[in-house]
């Protein structure tokens, strides 16, 4: 599976969800949002990145995570739509329409984007983390199976490994430790000097912590739907090394977009 075609799969999951009888008023598990505000949040995402897919500037926050949680709160002020299967439409003809303003882009052409700098093809990856994320929240809410798998993960890997030294916060301060991970089949390292990580293919040095995670429990952890205690008690991760307590600190150096 393509990321173009997993962005167009997951948004058409996410409005069958919208529009099967969803309630806007159900609150989503442990965030301040309902079903309706993140659905209306996914179709304003979708038409933001389909105009940046098609070579528009669209400032959007300030690439924290901080900066775009305001942002997301006063574009939301702005749009009073909360029918679900309006908005299910609506999710799914901006996948589509970014799909199609990407494919007659150069993949690596270079864009501005609401986490910095990237190119297309990450931006692609981009979206479909966005959408896995707050389709994941809609699903949990509404009862239904979520879109999140291995296949799916795999293809968020360019954009989660380019916004990690975005999402550092102030618990990396000071901090010094390289780590391998292994999420499914992929390899990379995060090495953190002074609590400024850089993200590898391979570690610099001999890594102080190896993390081998399943990559479901990878991407819900990296987004904040998990803690590293639940996917511990679910036996979805396995740390070791010459630090392995390293292990339970490092999901706690960031702070999910």
């Amino acid at each position: 599976m393509t990321p173009e075609d997993a962005i167009v799969a997951t948004a058409d999951r996410i409005a069958e969800l919208l529009e099967a009888g969803a309630d806007p008023h159900t609150p989503l598990r442990g965030a301040e949002w309902t079903v309706g505000e993140a659905a209306a949040h996914l179709a304003l995402a979708g038409k933001l990145m389909a105009d940046i897919g098609a070579g528009e500037d669209r400032p959007y926050g300030d690439g924290t995570p901080s900066g775009l949680a305001a942002a997301n709160r006063a574009a939301l002020d702005l749009f009073p739509q909360r029918d679900p299967a309006v908005l299910g439409a609506e999710i799914s003809v901006t996948a589509r329409a970014f799909v199609a303003a990407a494919a007659d882009r150069d993949p690596r052409h270079a864009v501005l984007t609401p986490m910095g700098p990237m190119d297309l093809s990450t931006l692609s990856s981009y979206l479909l983390t966005h959408l896995l994320g707050h389709g994941y929240d809609i699903a949990v809410a509404l009862r239904g199976a979520h879109m999140v798998d291995r296949d799916m993960v795999a293809l968020t890997l360019p954009f989660m490994r380019q916004a990690m030294p975005r999402a550092v916060n102030a618990g990396a301060v000071g901090h010094h430790a390289c780590y391998l991970l292994r999420i499914g089949r992929a390899r990379f390292a995060v090495t953190f000097a002074d609590g400024v990580p850089t993200v590898t293919d391979t570690p610099p040095r001999r890594p102080d912590c190896t993390i081998a995670i399943d990559p479901v429990a990878f991407l819900l952890l990296a987004l904040g739907r998990w803690t590293a205690p639940t996917a511990m008690a679910r036996a979805k991760v396995v740390v070791w090394g010459r630090k392995p307590w390293l292990g339970l600190r490092f999901p706690l150096l960031f702070t999910a977009p």
